[in-house]
């Protein structure tokens, strides 16, 4: 089944992303700043009508497997729980260290409270089924 692009409620269009890196550092130079174990997470305020996020994960955070599997959830969080990420706002996501083993899941149960703590905004505590699993 083919969805026109307008109607895409979980993509992650460009429009959404920090494609800059001077974007990326002035949200990390002037954003709020939330720590959990395993991931910073920085939050600047525009204004306006449109969210960005950006998600970055550095060599300290593993190989280049552990680096994308890290992004790839951190994305698919962003696509499930985009009311946690207010419009007006710029996000920059910053992996720390990879959880061990990660897993949808536990992405969620670690970043979705600590956001909803920290800034407020609508949001489901539960994540869905966990189709991150893998089978190797």
């Amino acid at each position: 089944m083919t969805v026109p692009p307008g109607e895409r409620p979980r993509s992650f269009p460009a429009s959404e992303r920090l494609r800059t890196d001077r974007e990326f550092r002035e949200v990390v130079r002037k954003g709020a700043r939330l720590h959990t174990t395993h991931y910073t997470v920085y939050r600047d305020t525009l204004g306006g009508e449109k969210r960005q996020v950006g998600i970055s994960a550095g060599k300290r955070a593993g190989d280049a497997v552990a680096r994308n599997r890290a992004k790839r959830l951190l994305r698919e969080f962003y696509r499930m729980h985009k009311n946690a990420f207010p419009m007006g706002t710029r996000t920059a996501i910053v992996v720390r260290k990879p959880p061990e083993g990660a897993v949808l899941a536990s992405v969620c149960a670690e970043l979705l409270p600590a956001l909803l703590r920290r800034w407020g905004g609508e949001g489901d505590p539960a994540c869905g089924p966990d189709i991150s699993s893998s089978t190797s």
